[in-house]
């Protein structure tokens, strides 16, 4: 009857993957709803963990703890906003704007630096600017100094120290928005502007920061939520965050109801910056789609103005990537032995391990969530799917504590079951195993499988899915025959994304590991907090060899993409013309 519709002409209606005629339709919800409930467990633990009797560490925390860790979070957000937002912002400006030495370079370079995890930036800043590193060695050879007593040097380990490396590692998630902003600036407004006398630096000041405001402003929330989320470069650099207070109450004061509830009190800050970013998200669309899509034309510095613009860009690329790498290389040509220690290819295996299976995990529960959104839609669905992403935004330390507390209950009420029914008990299934770090880390990087997986759901119509129904396919057909293979790449990013996450993640895997279980991240910690990172750095080098993945994809969407396109757009133009 449908076809025989179709061949008339009359309009055929679309049938979903999965209609209410499948009898997969009652169970895809109910999925759904229990995935969320495991995403939002860790949270549930916390909330339980934080009722508990902690009465003894609090008059300490009141005392001591609270007033300097609130004043220190706080001083480095401020600075991590401010340092981000000066560096993002200029070079994402003088890269969308201006020709100048290298400036086809510094696109895609100034990306970089997002690979470098935090505490490996730490890390080898502290190697490379100690006393002994080459920084400080160069200074006394050059002033004829003979001790430290001769001269000034900045301190980095320090609150200032921290906000500086936090900001030279960070600044991308400002750059890259900025430059989309800029670069999608109407060439009209920015030649009335000109016009009115506005010259190159207020030019930047009056008209292209306040058009890219939302953007940039997600950027730098986006950043601050990384800064929660830092606990290796914070420790090292001897630094009390909020972060680092849930960590030292947890450890070394043995009062996890203590850190719970601490950490109810950074969850503050973060549900604050996600309120922040999802306005100025909405607030990002509308300004994007009044702007003129007209390319903006760039022009060629010459002379000093050039060569200030290539050490601008060239600063922020040598800080926050190329000073790290070779500070790594160097310890590896120091140490060559360390690239086939037994522990160190024993904690790459572990990463991997973890790292796969985490990938998995969240790949094929992405995948169900985004046909939930997709052909099943309802305000209760889009609820458990927004519920189900929102470990992304929880930093690993918060979310160790709840994934532990929820793990370890469950456990108990297992062995409690299995003693009543065999008289023997289980012991910890789930809290002594690899299943917890997968778990945590899957509930931490669901959002970015989820992510793009909607964005490529987003480029298939859906009037694919109802020809395909129209021709007799069942809703499993569907899925299997047609939306997989048009989504196999988008799915392989995916997991290729999460795997990339899930190695450089310390917090959670530090936490929540079994006794003698090392990951990469946790193999760099451990050598560094024992002043012996000149052992681990070919593990720290293999960490942000990994993290260059996302750089390539985000330079050949971001940049590649957006320099083809305007490509073309001139072709078109001079095509026209002639």
């Amino acid at each position: 009857m449908q076809s025989s519709n179709a061949m008339s002409g009359q309009n055929v209606p679309i049938h979903p993957a999965f209609s209410s005629k499948d009898a997969n339709a009652a169970i895809l919800p109910l999925g759904i709803y229990v995935i969320a409930i495991l995403a939002v467990l860790p949270l549930a633990g916390l909330i339980y963990q934080a009722s508990g009797d902690s009465r003894d560490v609090w008059p300490h925390l009141i005392s001591f703890v609270l007033p300097s860790s609130i004043t220190t979070t706080l001083v480095l957000l401020a600075g991590v906003a401010l340092g981000t937002f000066a560096i993002g912002a200029t070079t994402a400006w003088l890269a969308s704007r201006y020709r100048f030495p290298l400036s086809g370079v510094f696109q895609w370079a100034l990306v970089l630096p997002i690979a470098t995890p935090t505490y490996v930036a730490a890390y080898t800043w502290i190697e490379f600017s100690d006393y002994t590193g080459p920084l400080q060695q160069l200074v006394r050879n050059l002033g004829g100094y003979n001790s430290s007593t001769e001269y000034w040097f900045f301190e980095l380990r320090s609150t200032g120290g921290a906000i500086f490396l936090l900001s030279v590692v960070l600044f991308p998630y400002v750059y890259l928005p900025a430059r989309l902003s800029f670069q999608s600036l109407g060439t009209s407004m920015l030649d009335v502007a000109r016009i009115l006398g506005a010259g190159p630096v207020r030019l930047f000041l009056r008209v292209a920061l306040p058009a890219a405001r939302p953007a940039i402003a997600i950027g730098v929330i986006l950043a601050l939520m990384e800064t929660l989320n830092d606990i290796g470069a914070v420790e090292y650099l001897g630094v009390r965050t909020l972060t680092f207070s849930v960590f030292d109450t947890w450890l070394n004061r043995s009062s996890l109801a203590g850190a719970a509830q601490l950490s109810l009190t950074l969850l503050l800050f973060v549900g604050v910056l996600i309120v922040l970013e999802r306005r100025l998200r909405a607030r990002q669309s509308f300004h994007e789609g009044r702007q003129s899509r007209q390319a903006i034309e760039k022009i060629q510095l010459k002379g000093p103005k050039a060569w200030l613009a290539t050490l601008a860009c060239a600063l922020p690329v040598a800080f926050g990537f190329a000073i790290p790498l070779i500070e790594m290389a160097g310890s590896i040509l120091r140490r060559p032995e360390q690239i086939t220690h037994l522990a160190l290819l024993q904690a790459s295996a572990n990463s991997l391990t973890v790292a796969i299976a985490t990938a998995l995990l969240c790949v094929v529960t992405g995948f169900v969530l985004a046909q939930a959104r997709r052909h099943a839609a309802g305000s209760a669905i889009r609820a458990a799917t927004l519920a189900s992403g929102f470990g992304y935004a929880v930093p690993g330390t918060i979310l160790a504590i709840g994934v532990l507390t929820a793990m370890t209950g469950i456990d108990n009420h297992v062995s409690r079951l299995a003693f009543w029914l065999t008289g023997h008990k289980t012991g910890l299934l789930l809290s002594g195993s690899l299943a917890i770090i997968v778990f945590a880390c899957s509930v931490r990087f669901l959002a970015v499988a989820l992510g793009n997986i909607e964005a490529g759901y987003a480029r298939i119509s859906p009037n694919l899915s109802a020809a395909a129904r129209t021709l007799g396919r069942s809703g499993e057909q569907v899925v299997f025959q047609v939306e997989l293979p048009l989504l196999f790449k988008t799915l392989s990013v995916a997991a290729l994304l999460v795997i990339v996450e899930t190695m450089k993640e310390l917090s959670a895997t530090m936490l929540l590991r079994p006794f003698n279980f090392d990951t990469l991240a946790t193999f760099v910690y451990s050598h560094a907090s024992r002043a012996m990172f000149e052992q681990a750095a070919f593990a720290a080098l293999l960490i942000v060899l990994i993290g260059l993945v996302p750089v390539y994809l985000l330079t050949r969407v971001f940049i590649t993409g957006q320099e083809q396109a305007e490509g073309q757009k001139k072709m078109r133009t001079r095509t026209v013309r002639s």
